[in-house]
């Protein structure tokens, strides 16, 4: 136990930098002026197709930076997290994915890779990010057939936006934790921490 606390306490630091400084350092001022601000939405607005214990149902998306991204080529080598963002522009999701810049050490210390998804396209995608800046984990298009990866997994908003949802995928493919979280809000960043821990390497 006395090992384990001083990587919490780095995760603890870690956070505390990112309430304090990521929306200055993700958002320069003309990008913040870019961010939409929808409201207050319904929290959740979907019916979750898949749950913890099941394979995770494959997809293949194409990636902003070039080239596709499918999910099963992963199996036997690394731990997956998919996040779930609703849209591009809007101010939580952009604070969000900039803030995973921070543990990214943490994705390698227990061999995971984080895939970021939207229903935004391509081009929406890549202003988007290099407005927020450099992230290191892929980001996908789920724009067309819109949204079928959201729906196959059941985080398809009635708006056509997906849900702010997390699931992380162990090496065999098998779905070990979900948050369909509340939209408005961002998840918590130690829980994900935590739930990375129990896969191990």
């Amino acid at each position: 136990m006395t090992a384990y606390r001083p990587f919490w306490a780095v995760v603890t630091a870690a956070l505390a930098a990112l309430c304090l400084s990521s929306g200055a350092a993700a958002r320069s001022a003309a990008f913040k002026k870019n961010i939409y601000n929808p409201g207050v939405l319904k929290p959740v607005d979907s019916v979750l197709k898949v749950k913890v214990g099941q394979k995770a149902p494959d997809f293949t998306l194409p990636a902003v930076g070039g080239g596709r991204v499918t999910l099963s080529s992963f199996r036997g080598k690394k731990n997956v997290v998919l996040s779930f963002v609703p849209a591009a522009w809007t101010p939580v999701c952009s604070d969000q994915w900039p803030g995973y810049n921070i543990v990214q050490d943490i994705f390698k210390k227990y061999n995971a890779v984080l895939l970021g998804i939207t229903v935004d396209n391509i081009p929406t995608l890549y202003a988007w990010t290099r407005q927020m800046g450099r992230l290191w984990f892929p980001v996908l298009s789920d724009f067309w057939p819109h949204g079928a990866v959201a729906k196959k997994y059941g985080v398809l908003r009635r708006d056509g936006t997906s849900e702010r949802a997390l699931f992380v995928i162990d090496k065999q493919g098998v779905i070990r934790y979900i948050d369909v979280h509340d939209i408005n809000k961002r998840p918590r960043l130690e829980v994900l921490v935590r739930e990375l821990g129990k896969l191990g390497r």
